[in-house]
């Protein structure tokens, strides 16, 4: 166990956990960064992820973590909504090529199965569910979302997922196009995170900044 921790955030991907920490910290006076730390630091296992929504996966993780830590746990389960799929890959976005994870076969087969979309009806949006869980049983889950349209080829060199081929809407750049700062802004997971925060403010006992 990382010493003085007081928050575990339930993800072995370390491009989340930067984002995360990047999203939470200022949002939370006093919290030293490095008592922020992701469940790939304290040893804990990855979960069965075997629920059917978003809120139902992240409060899984959650879970799990806060149990195996003793520490309140955050967790998010996000993913891509494809209007034109009829809702995919969804809660399967992660794992949509066949191995979890692997982004670049996520993107190649979402984009393959689109390439004969037009413009008009690849509309599509971001959802995160992010989930607070303590260990003696408090749970908190917050959502947010984030529409926009589908490129046809990947743009872009920050972010990660399927953030390339996302374009906001009212905007002309990807996810990964922007700035991580701006990203953060208007994300899904920025939304979702900003929503929880207060209960992640009750939970380790701080006021949060005006």
């Amino acid at each position: 166990m990382t010493g003085g921790a007081g928050l575990v955030l339930a993800t072995h991907n370390a491009h989340k956990l930067g984002e995360l920490r990047a999203i939470l910290v200022p949002a939370l006076p006093g919290l030293d960064p490095d008592a922020v730390v992701g469940a790939r630091d304290v040893g804990a296992p990855e979960p069965v992820e075997d629920g059917v929504t978003f809120a139902e996966n992240a409060l899984i993780k959650a879970r799990a973590l806060a149990a195996h830590t003793g520490l309140p746990a955050v967790a998010d389960d996000s993913g891509l909504s494809v209007d034109v799929l009829g809702g995919a890959p969804g809660i399967f976005s992660a794992r949509w090529a066949g191995r979890h994870g692997d982004d670049r076969a996520n993107l190649e087969l979402l984009l393959a199965q689109l390439s004969d979309i037009a413009p008009e009806h690849r509309a599509a949006r971001f959802t995160c569910a992010a989930a607070l869980v303590t260990p003696d049983g408090e749970e908190h889950v917050e959502l947010g979302h984030l529409v926009g349209t589908l490129a046809t080829a990947p743009r872009g060199e920050h972010g990660f997922g399927y953030d390339p081929i996302l374009v906001p809407a009212g905007g002309d750049l990807t996810c990964a196009e922007l700035a991580p700062e701006e990203k953060n802004r208007i994300s899904h997971r920025g939304q979702a995170f900003r929503a929880l925060v207060p209960a992640v403010v009750a939970v380790l006992g701080r006021e949060p900044r005006g």
